[in-house]
């Protein structure tokens, strides 16, 4: 291992390097979240997505996931940058996806969900604020409008279902939305596949291989 964010697999003729990024707790927008919580602020990723994406040096990308929610607009930037990279990407959810951080884990090529993860899907909103006016109800209703269009771009989940897990009641406490365990996640569309980490750099060395031999 070069650095912390890299794997390096030294083989009989080449070395496959996978950039690894992390993505933990809530996502840091144009407003800074106090101190003592995790955050990842989107203005150091973007550019570090576009240098892993750039560098002749990194042959794939994998994201490792453990979201809770933040900034919609740094959510779905991020998201963007990834879906569009062609080097081969793997995002690998552990412990739980909420919020903004379905659209971070559709984005790679493929996603995983670890066995004991889970995925929050509720509607936007701001910490359960009553919406005062009709220009912000639009607002949101037009960010939300993104958020779908993007995940049924980048799963097998239609809009309809995701819209209907989005507005269920009776499962989280003082909201609606819906808590989606791994399995029903991949049974749903919504995940590619249950796997674990040494799953994902399986799959990852797989596509560097197929891709050396075109």
């Amino acid at each position: 291992m070069e650095n912390q964010n890299e794997i390096t697999q030294f083989g009989s003729v080449t070395a496959h390097r996978i950039h690894c990024i992390t993505i933990i707790g809530q996502i840091e927008g144009h407003t800074l979240l106090p101190q003592e919580q995790k955050a990842t602020k989107y203005e150091h990723l973007l550019p570090e997505l576009a240098a892993v994406e750039e560098s002749e040096n990194i042959d794939a990308l994998l994201v490792l996931l453990n979201t809770a929610g933040g900034d919609i607009e740094a959510g779905l930037a991020i998201a963007e940058i990834i879906a569009g990279m062609k080097k081969p990407t793997v995002s690998l959810v552990l412990g739980g996806s909420h919020s903004i951080g379905v659209p971070l884990a559709v984005a790679a090529d493929v996603s995983m969900i670890a066995p004991s993860a889970a995925m929050t899907i509720h509607p936007v909103r701001i910490t359960g604020t009553v919406i005062g006016s009709e220009q912000t109800y639009r607002y949101f209703a037009e960010v939300q409008n993104r958020i779908v269009r993007f995940v049924e771009a980048n799963s097998r989940m239609s809009k309809e279902r995701y819209l209907e897990l989005c507005m269920k009641t009776g499962e989280l406490s003082n909201d609606v939305g819906s808590v989606v365990e791994s399995y029903e996640a991949v049974s749903l569309g919504l995940i590619d596949r249950v796997g674990t980490i040494s799953d994902a750099l399986s799959y990852l060395h797989g596509r560097i291989k197929d891709k050396d031999r075109e």
